[in-house]
């Protein structure tokens, strides 16, 4: 595929197709999302599947504490009447209502950011690319969902996609994509 490469005109390397110079790294990175300041590094071919697996099980621990503190809530409500001097109670329930305002900002910011990225790999197409091509439609032929998942996720097992301590293993690509990478 070198053939397809281009030169990039901020480190004078070649490249492949769809990668993108992130300027905080200094180097070219394969088809890349973006940087991600929370992993500080750049979310791209390697490891955005390992960047799914967090936004998917944050969203798992923030909705399992918002359960947490629903319950617990419900079980401090009797207290109050009972118990309403003990200092203890007072800074519980005002951590609670904390941890609740917490876990509900995150849940809605990781799950607005979960959504983008299956859309983003349902269209086949990065946020950078969404960006630079907002108005013009892409050349490529349109992948089936289980292929774009299998190519980000390195197997085509879908078990395995929620599996973090595994090995991502490059797809072969089919050959009526491989003149389109």
């Amino acid at each position: 595929e070198r053939e397809y490469w281009e030169l990039c005109n901020k480190c004078n390397m070649m490249r492949p197709k769809r990668s993108h110079h992130c300027s905080r790294c200094g180097h070219c990175v394969r088809r890349m999302d973006h940087h991600c300041p929370w992993i500080n590094n750049c979310v791209g071919e390697d490891n955005h599947w390992l960047f799914l697996q967090l936004c998917f099980y944050t969203q798992i621990l923030s909705s399992y504490t918002l359960i947490l503190d629903f319950c617990h809530y419900y079980y401090f409500l009797p207290l109050k009447k009972e118990n309403w001097d003990v200092f203890v109670f007072r800074h519980e329930l005002a951590l609670l209502r904390i941890s609740a305002f917490m876990g509900l900002i995150i849940l809605g910011g990781i799950s607005g950011l979960f959504y983008t990225q299956l859309m983003g790999i349902f269209t086949d197409t990065t946020s950078i690319e969404k960006m630079s091509n907002c108005c013009e439609d892409i050349s490529r032929p349109q992948k089936p969902w289980q292929q774009t998942f299998s190519e980000v996720f390195g197997t085509r097992w879908k078990i395995l996609w929620f599996i973090p301590f595994r090995q991502r293993q490059p797809l072969r690509v089919p050959y009526h994509f491989a003149s389109h990478i």
